[in-house]
Formats: structure tokens, sequence, C-alpha cells
């Protein structure tokens, strides 16, 4: 078990925590939740002892080992990539250097002998005479090649960094893992490992993420950083989150009797709590959940952006006509050959191994670059709204956010003074004096509210979005994917958020340097069918 007692932590007048109290229990998986800036990475670091509180201490079981996802990718650039993972079991990887040290000596004693006896027998029992195989499999598993395993890390590319630091982090079975954006740089099959790797694991895991398809699929438990505390509920993130909105919907329900509300809420723990899976996190969650009452669901009090699309008029019957587009990159061929037509109604997941590969198309039919072929067409109806994965060029002056939004207002608005420009920021949760905030002092959600705000002024009827929950916090992401349901046109869409991609996309493309697959079906259902995963090996070979 790990527990932090009375912790206390504040920067100046801010006060990140107050008095936080919280265990956390062997076999559970904790998703640490928060707005952006609430402190749920710092509360990692304190958990780990990185970062100091003013107040307060963390007791872990006594003899456990801990282990914590490194962020910094140049820490290790001298060691090799195998070498870096067996260093993620400290006192293994010790012993490994002290037996070797005294098998070295010239004048090798007695004591000395024991002294390695004992050690070999540590060693050994701790694993590490399969250390080496062990590592090599799980970096294998999280896509480093054998053939890399060997290299220095300074020698890789860093989104292979980011997987080596992983290994790192899960080697030798850690009592306690705390993981902070674990799944950063990786694709969908191995973000599909992991979650399968994480739902079986049967110690303690606390994990910080944007991504809620990982979150549901790893955690019992939700760690709720708000308010300068810290609360565990039982169940995942879409647990937590329909919980608490069911329940601020009860509160605010003033014709509805207590007793309608109180079987309301038991049948959604009911049907919550059914719903478990064969992964041993999802029996522990399901058990969780039975137990739980209604006094353990609390309404949220985070702030929802608004993001409605609305579009000016309907799309008419030619939306898109894509024939032969043909990209290469360096030498390298994005895409080869891409021909498709989008009907109305469709809602569209665009995938690619290469990620340039999407960025790159969503530029040539934005007008923004040229294929090296092809051609494609955009119907005379058409109004798009496009939110690139790279939004630098637009925030080069230090324009008020006001001044910022007023030079995209589209030629059909006639009356856009400052309540009709306050409207549009308003709904992106810049309040206040923040409209007079400058657009180069931004961070990188900021802006991307920013862009948004600036897509919903076209009124689009078609968006293109090139990986749209970059920076946003989850109650940006769970606005912006209900944002996309309901949207009335077409949605062209990538992004590494699993339910974003499957909740909203009806139809898939994917984009190959020797072709194209394009199936009318949902993500999940697409990324499961054996036909297609055997065509992807095909078109990727």
């Amino acid at each position: 078990m790990i527990s932090a007692r009375n912790i206390t932590l504040a920067y100046g007048k801010r006060v990140l925590f107050d008095e936080v109290n919280i265990n956390f229990i062997k076999g559970n998986c904790y998703g640490v939740i928060g707005a952006n800036g609430a402190g749920k990475s710092t509360f990692l670091k304190i958990l780990s002892g990185e970062i100091e509180p003013n107040k307060g201490t963390v007791e872990i079981t006594p003899g456990e080992r801990m282990a914590v996802l490194k962020q910094n990718q140049f820490e290790f650039d001298e060691c090799t990539v195998l070498n870096t993972v067996l260093m993620g079991h400290k006192k293994m990887w010790d012993i490994m250097h002290e037996r070797e040290a005294i098998y070295a000596k010239e004048d090798f004693t007695e004591e000395d002998g024991m002294k390695a006896g004992h050690l070999e027998a540590e060693f050994g029992e701790m694993g590490g005479y399969e250390a080496e195989s062990n590592a090599g499999t799980l970096l294998s598993s999280l896509g480093v090649k054998e053939s890399m395993q060997q290299s220095l890390m300074k020698d890789i590319p860093s989104n292979f960094k980011v997987r080596v630091l992983l290994a790192q982090a899960l080697f030798g079975n850690p009592d306690i893992l705390l993981l902070d954006e674990p799944t950063n740089g990786l694709d969908i099959e191995t973000i599909g490992w992991l979650e399968n790797f994480l739902a079986d694991y049967e110690n303690i895991v606390l994990v910080v993420s944007h991504d809620r398809h990982f979150l549901d699929t790893i955690c019992t438990h939700v760690a709720d950083v708000d308010r300068a505390k810290i609360k565990a509920f039982s169940g995942n993130y879409t647990f937590w989150y329909e919980s608490s909105q069911l329940m601020s919907r009860q509160i605010n329900d003033k014709n509805k009797k207590t007793e309608e509300k109180r079987a309301a809420l038991l049948d959604f723990i009911a049907r919550f709590s059914a719903n478990a899976s064969k992964s041993k996190q999802a029996t522990s969650r399901k058990k969780a959940l039975e137990k739980l009452t209604i006094e353990d669901i609390e309404p949220s009090n985070r702030k929802y952006p608004g993001i409605i699309f609305q579009p000016l008029r309907e799309v008419g019957n030619q939306i898109l006509n894509v024939e032969k587009l043909t990209k290469s990159v360096d030498g390298r061929k994005l895409f080869h050959d891409v021909s498709f037509s989008i009907n109305k109604g469709e809602k569209i997941a665009l995938l690619s191994r290469d990620p340039l590969a999407v960025t790159n198309f969503f530029e040539i039919i934005t007008g923004q670059m040229q294929a090296d072929s092809g051609k494609y067409e955009w119907g005379t109806t058409i109004t798009k709204a496009y939110l690139p994965v790279e939004n630098s060029e637009f925030f080069t002056e230090g324009l008020s956010l006001m001044d910022w939004l007023r030079q995209f207002v589209p030629a059909h608005v006639t009356d856009a003074d400052e309540p009709f420009i306050r409207g549009f920021l308003g709904k992106m949760l810049f309040s206040g004096d923040d409209i007079m905030k400058k657009t180069n002092v931004l961070s990188g959600g900021e802006k991307v509210r920013c862009m948004i705000s600036r897509m919903m002024l076209q009124n689009p009827n078609v968006v293109l979005l090139d990986q749209p929950t970059n920076h946003l916090d989850l109650e940006s992401i769970q606005s912006f994917n209900e944002g996309c349901q309901t949207f009335p046109g077409i949605v062209l869409l990538t992004s590494h958020d699993h339910t974003f991609m499957q909740t909203v996309a009806n139809r898939v493309i994917e984009l190959t340097p020797k072709g194209i697959i394009d199936r009318l079906t949902t993500f999940d259902e697409y990324m499961e069918d054996a036909r297609v995963k055997q065509l992807r090996e095909e078109l990727y070979a």
C-alpha cells in the first residue's frame, strides 16, 4: 500500500494540495484525473519523492518497490536500450554490478567468495538470470525491435525513447507503478498491448492520462484532483463522468421525488457493475461498484466548454471527390493512389501507421500543400473548418483574444460586435478579463481552444480534425467528442483518442504506401477485422 498523509503543497498564494489524505491499495488501478493545472503530475512526483511537500508524508509498505515512468528522454543517452530497461529495477542492477566488480578483483579472497555467493542467491531470487531475456521481450512487445536493443539511447528516434522508458517502468513487476501519460508516442496496436498488460496487473497502478478508452480499460478507481483535495471513486472514467453528471441532473430536478432519484441512481450503478469483461481489473471494478452506495456519488463541479458546430447550410450531393492522390516526403511514400468520394451523413476516421501521411493529406485537401499527383474537388455547397495538428503560425502576433478571433469573422456575419465575439470565446471558457489575454502567452491547451472558437465561427458543414485532443483536458475532450457526435455535417478525423474515433466515425479510410483500405464500419470493428489485419500487413510490407 502507498498512502498520502496530510499532504499540503503551495506555490506562493496558489494552493495545489491542502491536507490530502488518501490510500492506494494493491490490486487497484487508479486513474488520476483533474483539470489542467490541478496538480495531477505534481502529485505523482510527491509520491515518488521527486517533489517535497510543504507538509505531510508519503508512506509505503516496507519492502515494496516503486517504479516511475521517466519524462527526461536524454537521461540515459549514453546507455544501451537494453541496459536502460534493466536499470528500472535499481536493486537488481546494483547487485549485478557489485557481483561483477567482485569477480573482476585480482586478489579474490574467501570473503569475496562468500559475498559473491550471497549476491548470486539474491540475484537469482529477483529473477536476475532471466532479466535480459525478459527485458528484451518487453521491448519487443512495445515495438522496439531486437536489432535496436543494443543501440545507445542517443542513437534511436525520440518516439522509441518513450517506449524504452515505458519498458523501464514496467520491468520487474514493481509493487507500485506511477505512469504519467504512458500512451504518448504509442501507436494504436501498442496502446492495446499496454491496456491488456495493465488490465491484468496485480499490483498498485496510478496513471495520469487524457485517453478515456485507456482509462476505462485499465482503471478500477478514479482519483479526482479537485479544489486542493483528492478523492478516490470506484469505477472507471466513464462511470465517474456519467454518474457525476447524473447526480448533477438529479440535484437540479426539483420535481422528481427522492425515491425516484435513488432508484434511477441504483439502476445506473447496477448497469455499470454488470458490464465486466475477463480482465482482473474489470472483475475488481465490478465488485467495487456492487458495494457502492448512493452517498459515494458526487456531482462534478467541472466546467465543460460548449463545442457546437452549427452549419449555415446543409451539404449538397457533391461533397469531396479525391482521385489518385499520391504524396512522398524525402523519398518516403506516405500514400499512393488515394481515391474516394464522401457521401451525406459520413464521419470518416483517417488512419495511417505513418502519422505524417494523414497530416499531409489534410494539408493537400485544404489547399496548403501540393500532392505529387492526382486531384481533389470540393462541392460548391461546402464550408470547411480545419483544426491542424500544428497551430503556431496562427499565434505569431501578440493580439488580444478578442482581436485574434475578430480577424476570422466570415463575410456573411455583419454584426460581429464585442458580445458576438465574447460569445464564441465564452463557449471555450474564456470569460471576463481572459479575452484581453495576449495570444503569445497562451498555453498549448488555450491555443487549441482558440482554434476551436475559430472553427465554430465559420458555421462549417465539414470539419477536418488532425489530432483534436492534443493539449486538451478531459473536460474539453469530452465536450469536443460529444459535439462531433451530434454535428449534422461531415467529419474527417484522425486521433490517438480511441473513444473519439469509435464514437464519431461510421467509416474508416486507411492511407498506406500501396493504396487505401476503405470500410463502412466503426473503428473498433475495423481494428478487429481479421481480413483488414491481413490486408494492412500486405500494404505496409
